[in-house]
């Protein structure tokens, strides 16, 4: 009796498997490419895309965990990485997947983990594909999974800054606190996809997939629910466009981390290639900068790769009149710790001043010109630049920290009122490989990686003059108004979009905090 019960319950599902399930899920219509789709209403539709295979144009995913062993585990775990690269490339797909895993995410704190969020999207934003996106924004539900990339790569780039309803990538294993560089088996990372899927294909009953060749998804799950299905082509890819910074949904303001180049397997092999002679020319360049006067200096500098370029360098010769102040107040937007220091090699003054909030110690000393911390106390810190003035010549940076992308933000208006005479001053740097700021990192070492970059290079814009709001205020509002004009005239000079974000609001983005910051 009970062998009868056993060959009808396999009969039941056989019957099932084979049969209602193909009948109520028909076999998906495969298509090449989906531009065709751009032509298309989709709005009722929900898009599942593969975002290695058909959102992002290139094929590799190393510099990816490069980027991870780099920011979250240092530059001995990325040489390991890039010393294991040519044995990990004849391993099969996703043994040689789970070993970058392995490398890149062993022994991370979990917690502490942000290159997710901070780091890894302006990476792949610079990748993905213009053609793609745009089939993306048509669609009403947008579903992005992956078959290789841990979910904590790339749900903070999907969800943040493509607005990708879903993000479906394979979890990481954590014992106390800390990744063991394992991701879950793919067996339950496909039920996760299954189960999703499912629960789509019942809310909207139109669901179209969008994926590659060499991925494993399309294989199985795709044409078991999906009504149409398109191919990603590398020949399509390699015709795609990218997608440019003006149709980012969401700007990319802040992000941090060190490397200002993608770390492709040939620029990480030039990058360590120079590792050597960066400390050596960041010694160099720091003592020839504290030790020697700027009329020797300077052209020192110079041939040891960094560049000053200044315009407008009246003020160096006619400083503005002002009739309470003896110095004159310089205020500048804020790039990195060494604004006031290029704005006394611009104006050749050592005699100059700042004023700062969150120096590293490290930093004040080395500091060639003289550094004043402020307490974010109103009163006394306004109190303490009048002083600073009557001495001689200051540079502020209402900013109140550094930004790396062609934004301003919001100016501090304390400094309109400690002076009847303002003069703005444009900044601008650029860097080869290394960023000279950090939101999450150790402040001391800002300047220093500047330094270690091969062409470091500043530009200087003195701008003209503008008045301060000392007089008589009222109704408070003057004082907003002159800070507004500075950052607007500062903002048109270096063709930089103006915001109202603050330090605090970079902090909580890119460090998770405050923009509170351990002491050095």
């Amino acid at each position: 009796m009970s062998a009868k019960i056993s060959i009808f319950q396999a009969l039941v599902f056989l019957f099932y498997r084979f049969i209602l399930r193909r009948y109520r899920n028909p076999k998906p219509k495969y298509q090449n490419g989906p531009s065709s789709l751009l032509q298309s209403d989709l709005s009722r539709h929900t898009l599942i895309f593969n975002v290695e295979g058909a959102l992002l144009k290139s094929d590799s995913l190393f510099p990816y965990f490069m980027l991870v062993a780099f920011e979250a585990g240092g530059v001995t775990r990325s040489f390991i990485l890039f010393i294991l690269y040519p044995l990990i490339s004849l391993m099969s797909h996703e043994m040689g997947v789970k070993v970058m895993v392995m490398v890149s995410f062993f022994g991370v704190k979990k917690e502490s983990f942000r290159a997710g969020r901070a780091v890894l999207p302006k990476y792949f934003l610079e990748d993905v594909g213009l053609e793609m996106f745009q089939v993306l924004k048509r669609g009403g539900k947008r579903i992005g999974v992956s078959d290789d990339l841990p979910q904590v790569m790339i749900e903070g780039f999907l969800k943040d800054y493509l607005e990708i309803d879903v993000v479906v990538g394979r979890k990481m294993k954590v014992v106390g606190g800390y990744y063991l560089g394992i991701m879950e088996c793919k067996t339950k990372h496909d039920l996760v996809f299954d189960e999703l899927v499912r629960k789509e294909r019942l809310n909207t009953g139109r669901v179209i997939g969008i994926t590659s060749f060499n991925t494993s998804l399309h294989r199985y799950l795709f044409s078991q629910f999906c009504q149409e299905i398109y191919f990603v082509k590398k020949s399509d890819k390699r015709s795609w466009q990218t997608l440019p910074r003006s149709q980012y949904p969401k700007p990319l303001i802040f992000h941090d981390g060190r490397l200002a180049i993608k770390p492709t397997l040939m620029n990480t092999l030039v990058l360590f290639m120079w590792g050597p002679f960066a400390a050596a020319a960041a010694a160099a360049r720091l003592f020839v900068s504290l030790c020697i006067p700027y009329s020797f200096s300077i052209p020192i500098l110079c041939f040891s790769g960094c560049r000053l370029t200044v315009t407008n360098d009246y003020v160096t010769s006619q400083k503005p009149k002002s009739s309470q102040r003896k110095g004159c107040l310089f205020v500048c937007n804020h790039r990195t710790l060494l604004d006031p220091l290029y704005v006394a090699f611009a104006l050749k003054k050592k005699n100059i001043k700042t004023v700062t909030y969150s120096l590293s110690r490290v930093s004040e000393i080395l500091a060639p010109i003289k550094t004043v911390r402020l307490t974010r106390d109103r009163v006394s810190d306004g109190q303490a630049m009048e002083k600073l003035l009557t001495e001689g010549d200051l540079v502020v940076c209402p900013e109140g920290t550094t930004c790396r992308e062609p934004y301003m933000l919001r100016f501090s208006p304390l400094f309109t009122e400690v002076s009847d005479v303002i003069v703005p001053v444009a900044v601008t740097s650029n860097v080869t490989f290394f960023y000279g700021t950090t939101a999450s990192g150790l402040k001391a070492f800002d300047p220093l990686f500047f330094l270690m970059d091969p062409y470091p290079t500043y530009t200087i814009q003195f701008l003209d003059p503008v008045s301060g709001a000392t007089c008589q205020d009222t109704d408070g509002k003057l004082k907003f108004e002159v800070a507004n004009h500075v950052q607007s005239e500062i903002g048109k000079a270096l063709d930089f979009e103006c915001t109202s974000l603050t330090r605090k609001d970079k902090y909580l983005i890119l460090a998770g905090n405050n923009g509170v910051v351990k002491k050095n």
